[in-house]
This record gives C-alpha cells, sequence and structure tokens, in this order.
C-alpha cells in the first residue's frame, strides 16, 4: 500500500501545500494507485510534508518521492525532453521554488492578519496556554532564516519584481503551448502549476493573485492542471483541535 501524507482543500486551495500538490500531481503522472491521510509531522524525521509511505518505506521531501517513484518503476517525468529541455525544467522547478516559494512564506506567516486568519490554525492543537509562545516562537524562526538568507532584508517592492520576474520567464516559457514543454504536462508542470495555484489564492492579502491572474494563459494552464490532476482528489478532513 502507497499512502501520500499531506493535507487537502483549505485557503481556498486544493492544499495548503504547493508541495503537497506538486507530489500530488506527480504520483499521478507516474499512474501510481495511492491513499492519501493527514500529516503528522511529529511521526517523521524531517517534521514537514509531503511524504510518502510505500509500504514500509519512508519516503520524505517531494523531490526524494518523485525520484523514488521514477526509479523503482523505471519511468522518468522527463521522458521525451532533449537534455536542453530537462535542463530547463529542472531551472524552473527551482526558480519558482525560490523566490514564488519565499513571497509566499513571507505573506503567509509574517503578516499579522493572514497569519492569524491562515497558518495560526496549525496550531490548535497545541494546548491554549502554550499556543501564543509556540506561535511567536515559529514566527520568529521563519523571520529570522529570512534575514539569515538576505531575503528578509529586501524592501517590499523588491520581493515584488523578483516575483514578477518569475512570473514572466514562466509566461514566456508556457507560450501559446497547453502546458511547459508541449501538448503532454511533464514532472516540471507539477511544480510549477502547484506553486501557481497556491500563490494566486485571493484567501490572503497579497499581491501575488493580481500579478498571476492578469494573464490569461496561466489561468488557463493552472485550470488545465487542476482538472487533470487535483479535482477529485479525496483528503480526510483533518483534526485541527
Amino acid at each position: 500500500m502507497t499512502t501520500l501524507y499531506g493535507w487537502g482543500p483549505l485557503f481556498d486551495c486544493p492544499s495548503p501545500s504547493p508541495f503537497v500538490m506538486k507530489t500530488e500531481i506527480q504520483m499521478q503522472m507516474l499512474g501510481l494507485e495511492f491513499d492519501r491521510k493527514i500529516a503528522d509531522l511529529d511521526c517523521v524525521p524531517k517534521r514537514k510534508a509531503p511524504y510518502v509511505m510505500d509500504g514500509t518505506t519512508l519516503i520524505e521531501d517531494s523531490n526524494f518521492i518523485r525520484a523514488h517513484f521514477e526509479e523503482k518503476l523505471g519511468r522518468s517525468l522527463d521522458h521525451g525532453l532533449s537534455a536542453c529541455e530537462k535542463a530547463t525544467a529542472r531551472a524552473l522547478e527551482r526558480m519558482v521554488e525560490g523566490h514564488l516559494r519565499d513571497f509566499l512564506i513571507h505573506v503567509r506567516w509574517l503578516n499579522d492578519a493572514n497569519f492569524n486568519k491562515g497558518p495560526a490554525v496549525f496550531f490548535m492543537g497545541v494546548p491554549e496556554p502554550a499556543r501564543a509562545d509556540v506561535m511567536a516562537d515559529v514566527r520568529k524562526t521563519i523571520a529570522a532564516t529570512h534575514d539569515g538568507t538576505g531575503y528578509g532584508r529586501f524592501t517590499e517592492a523588491e520581493r515584488i519584481a523578483q516575483v514578477e520576474w518569475d512570473i514572466e520567464a514562466v509566461v514566456n516559457q508556457l507560450g501559446d503551448k497547453n502546458f511547459l514543454f508541449g501538448d503532454e504536462p511533464v514532472g516540471a508542470d507539477a511544480s510549477v502549476a502547484a506553486m501557481l495555484i497556491s500563490a494566486s489564492t485571493e484567501f490572503f492579502d497579497s499581491p501575488l493573485p493580481a500579478l498571476i491572474l492578469k494573464n490569461p494563459p496561466l489561468v488557463e494552464y493552472m485550470q488545465r492542471m487542476k482538472e487533470l490532476y487535483l479535482a477529485d482528489a479525496k483528503w480526510p478532513m483533518p483534526e485541527m483541535a
């Protein structure tokens, strides 16, 4: 039995985590049959999702999950791509999982109003007397990480400029194609589409949705990916308290 651990619809997204969406899409691309269960981050060493139990084997991180099943099945999600296209696909994944991810984290976790109506829900299982301190510590750690990498030192205008350049690169790569490299989706489509879908939710106060949704080709691209892979996902309801 193969089980994907993560979270289902939340914050007007198929999942609150673009990386859970990415893995869910890639596992379907590989033709896998799998169950879905709510993640318990205290049960896994890396304390993050997605993670997968493939029989008795635990695989953590979306990139290693993909690699595990590609090797096991003898299939590649880059099948049909040239060496140059594979390099481009890899670069596109790393790009959107860089600035776009950082902007998402900054908007959701370090903006008080957004945090209180969004990520704060993940802490409902923490005993009430300790909850405020735990949330403050987590947010402080995120802010320190952003400051340490330099991202937290950018102005809002500079952060927006970075994601605008990334979005433009995706638009240019997509062109008038159905998917990033043609008529069929590849592994990079899972990553790019998941990040765009997550960033375009209007649940949070953020400039990201407007930057993405003003591009009709991106809107159509996200819709194609959602209809193909995310429309019928059956996730159990999480227990938030």
